[in-house]
């Protein structure tokens, strides 16, 4: 083989190996293209898709705004939401059982289970999703930075699941 020969062959398989690799880069970067939008898309659905559960119901003062808050984040994120306005709530508190220690400002409920204070909706579709047998979530107090609350300061607090004997134990910790 001449040399021009040896020259052409050598440069076609370069030029056959740099358009494998371009095509492979390109391959894997459509791969990673579609992973990442999947992945948005999966966001996006799990948050503002509705929520397949009884309506939640929540009891509140008529002129707390945090209860309103934490209501619009429910809403936000695919619940349907009715509330219920009250000048007293303790009576609401004895009835769904929630001990003076785990209360916050309102008291919702939805499928059974008692929602105390400001739980994120996460954890109450995570809650909805696994039928755990307890009788409800709580955060005890007002936390900044739990939904409802958002200011200029983010508290650290913790979801608490409360079984049927009012133990807690800790559901999920922020």
């Amino acid at each position: 083989m001449s040399m021009q020969g040896r020259t052409n062959s050598i440069q076609d398989k370069e030029s056959k190996t740099g358009k494998r690799q371009s095509l492979r880069k390109v391959f894997l970067f459509t791969i990673f293209v579609g992973m990442i939008g999947g992945a948005a898309a999966l966001l996006v659905n799990v948050s503002t898709q509705p929520v397949e559960a009884a309506e939640v119901i929540v009891y509140k003062s008529p002129t707390c705004g945090c209860c309103n808050e934490w209501v619009d984040h429910l809403r936000s994120n695919g619940f349907t939401v009715s509330t219920r306005d009250r000048s007293n709530m303790q009576p609401i508190k004895q009835e769904f059982g929630v001990q003076a220690g785990l209360q916050s400002c309102h008291t919702a409920t939805v499928d059974g289970y008692f929602i105390e204070g400001h739980v994120p909706a996460k954890d109450i579709k995570r809650l909805l999703s696994e039928k755990p047998e307890i009788s409800g979530l709580t955060v005890p107090g007002m936390p900044m930075g739990s939904p409802g609350m958002e200011g200029h300061r983010k508290d650290s607090y913790a979801v608490l699941e409360v079984d049927p004997d009012n133990n807690t134990s800790v559901y999920a910790q922020y």
